[in-house]
């Protein structure tokens, strides 16, 4: 995965620290990070940034006060990063340097932001504490980045474009419980963090307000309120479990706080010969798509939510 930092240079030095522990994903070869001190003298500065733009696969906003400031890193890098963020086609995610009035900005309010809570680094006691939290999210990125394949239509391949000049291939294989097992923790990240940046979203917009509740590494919850409904409020509670418990792998009741033996609903991983994939169980509202990627399970399960509420996305 190709990384594009986009920081102030009155940052330099979080921006070293960063790389220091970026170092163990680096050295295993899962992630490639590109800014712009890697521009070699001679070289055109937008052509160069431009380009590396175009390619990444993963934007990191090192974001402070100098950051805000600047007019390139917002309304350039920022901006060109959050249209590509918006076409599917890259994540970006906020890292909170230095307090500064980035959850005012729409555009990143609606993202989730790390350290954890959005907690600046410098305000950690420890902040090789809180570049830790930061790296492992990003090793969490990086997990459920791998373990998603190219999709199918139907029963033939269809190629994609290669990233970097390297070609993708479709390989059989057999998925053990560990594939299992990660496949599951990964969507459910995938989950988690759609839902938390929609609700974020839901609670920017006049008329409606949004709660999301963190219940721990595996269980999650949310509300929604439309407020121009008389009974448009919705509640949601998430429970991720090991293989082969009855509710399935991921599962979810429409209540507030719901226990963890209850479900109106949940996803299983399945696979084939080629790659592993979410099916729906306990499909309440007609026909539910034979297989699903963490993303698809993520809308599709969003959708659900809100309808309740007499909300629709657009």
């Amino acid at each position: 995965m190709r990384a594009f930092i986009s920081y102030s240079h009155q940052d330099s030095a979080a921006l070293d620290r960063l790389h220091v522990h970026l170092a163990n994903l680096q050295r295993e070869g899962r992630i490639e990070t590109w800014y712009d001190r890697e521009i070699l003298a001679g070289d055109v500065l937008d052509d160069e940034i431009n380009q590396e733009l175009e390619v990444a696969d993963l934007f990191l906003l090192m974001v402070s006060p100098d950051f805000i400031a600047s007019n390139y890193c917002v309304e350039n890098e920022m901006r060109f990063a959050l249209q590509r963020h918006d076409a599917g086609e890259v994540r970006v995610v906020p890292i909170i340097v230095e307090p500064c009035d980035w959850a005012a900005m729409p555009q990143l309010r609606q993202l989730k932001a790390i350290p954890k809570d959005g907690v600046p680094i410098s305000e950690w006691a420890n902040a090789n504490t809180a570049y830790l939290d930061v790296v492992q999210e990003i090793r969490r990125i990086v997990d459920a980045v791998e373990i998603e394949t190219p999709e199918l239509a139907g029963d033939e391949f269809v190629p994609t474009a290669p990233q970097h000049g390297i070609p993708r291939y479709r390989v059989q294989r057999d998925f053990d419980e560990i594939d299992r097992g990660e496949y599951r923790d990964a969507a459910f990240a995938t989950i988690k963090d759609y839902f938390q940046r929609a609700i974020s979203e839901i609670d920017a917009v006049d008329g409606l307000r949004g709660r999301f509740v963190d219940r721990g590494a595996n269980s999650f919850g949310g509300t929604v309120v439309n407020r121009g409904r008389q009974h448009g409020t919705a509640h949601i509670t998430v429970h991720c479990r090991n293989a082969g418990f009855a509710l399935g792998d991921i599962y979810y009741s429409f209540n507030e706080n719901a226990g963890d033996n209850t479900a109106n609903g949940g996803f299983n991983v399945s696979s084939d010969e080629y790659e592993q994939f979410l099916v729906v169980t306990m499909a309440m509202f007609g026909n539910a798509p034979e297989r699903l990627n963490f993303e698809q399970a993520a809308e599709y399960l969003w959708n659900q939510f809100i309808e309740q509420a007499g909300i629709t996305h657009a």
